[in-house]
C-alpha cells in the first residue's frame, strides 16, 4: 500500500485556509503588533510563521518531484530570523505573503505524482525527519491552532471535530505521563505515555482519566491554555509543554 496524505487533512485544509485567510484579510493595522495568544510573538509574527511554513512545505515537495531533497529550513536561526525579519514588514505585506504562500503550497500538492508520497524529509540538516506523506496534516494543524494563537475572535472551540480529534490522536503519543484521555462529547478515549498502553501488564494500574470536550483536549495538548473544561479523577492536571 503507497503512502498517501491523510484523507482528513486533504478535505480539511482548503477551508481551514480559506477561514484564515478571511481572519487576516479582516484584521485592522493596529491590530498587526497587538500580542498574540504566543508568548513574545506579536499577531504579526504568527501570521509571518504561517506564511514562511507554507513556502518552505512547498519547498519539501517541490524537491521531491525536482528529485533534489530539500529540508523545510536552512537552519533553526535562519528559521527564526526570517519570521523576526517578515514580522516588522508592512500588514499589506505579510497579507501577500501570506496569500502567496497558501497559493504556492496548494500547487506544489496538486503537483505531487500520487507514488511521490513515500519517503521522509529534514525539517533542517542533520535535524529531525518527517515523513513526506504527513505533510497535509503539518500544514493543516499550523493554519488551524495559529488561527486560534492571533486571539481575534476565532477560538478552539470553533475547530471542526474531526480536526480535534485527529490532533488529541496526534498529540497524545508525546506525552509521556500514562494518562487516559476521554472525549466527553466524542465517544472516544486515547492512551498515552510508554508503555501504558497495550503493552502495560495486567497488574499495572489503571491511569488517570483525564475527561472533557474533544477540543478542549486537543487545545490542552498543544500545550496552550490551563486545562479548562478539563477534569481529572486522580491527582492534578500535568503540564504539557507547548507545541
Amino acid at each position: 500500500m503507497p503512502s498517501l496524505p491523510d484523507p482528513a487533512a486533504v478535505a480539511l485544509l482548503p477551508d481551514a485556509s480559506q477561514r484564515l485567510l478571511r481572519r487576516v484579510d479582516s484584521m485592522p493595522d493596529q491590530a498587526w503588533p497587538g500580542p498574540s495568544l504566543l508568548p513574545g510573538w506579536t499577531r504579526a509574527h504568527v501570521v509571518a510563521h504561517v506564511a514562511l511554513n507554507a513556502e518552505a512545505l512547498a519547498g519539501v515537495l517541490r524537491g521531491v518531484v525536482g528529485d533534489d531533497p530539500t529540508p523545510m529550513y536552512a537552519s533553526q536561526e535562519q528559521r527564526d530570523a526570517d519570521i523576526a525579519d517578515l514580522a516588522t514588514a508592512e500588514p499589506g505585506e505579510i497579507r501577500t505573503r501570506l496569500l502567496g504562500a497558501t497559493t504556492l503550497f496548494a500547487d506544489a500538492v496538486a503537483a505531487m505524482p500520487p507514488d511521490s508520497w513515500e519517503g521522509s524529509f529534514e525539517r533542517t540538516p542533520g535535524g529531525p525527519r518527517y515523513r513526506i506523506a504527513r505533510v497535509l496534516e503539518m500544514r493543516l494543524r499550523e493554519v488551524e491552532i495559529h488561527h486560534a494563537d492571533l486571539g481575534l475572535g476565532y477560538h478552539h472551540n470553533d475547530w471542526p471535530a474531526e480536526f480535534s480529534h485527529h490532533l488529541v490522536g496526534a498529540l497524545a503519543r508525546r506525552v509521556e505521563v500514562p494518562l487516559r484521555l476521554r472525549a466527553t462529547d466524542a465517544g472516544a478515549t486515547w492512551e498515552t505515555g510508554r508503555g501504558s498502553a497495550e503493552s502495560a501488564p495486567d497488574t499495572t494500574p489503571a491511569p488517570p482519566t483525564v475527561s472533557g470536550p474533544v477540543a478542549d483536549l486537543a487545545w490542552w495538548l498543544t500545550g496552550r491554555g490551563e486545562g479548562a473544561g478539563l477534569t481529572i479523577d486522580s491527582g492534578s492536571l500535568p503540564r504539557i509543554g507547548a507545541l
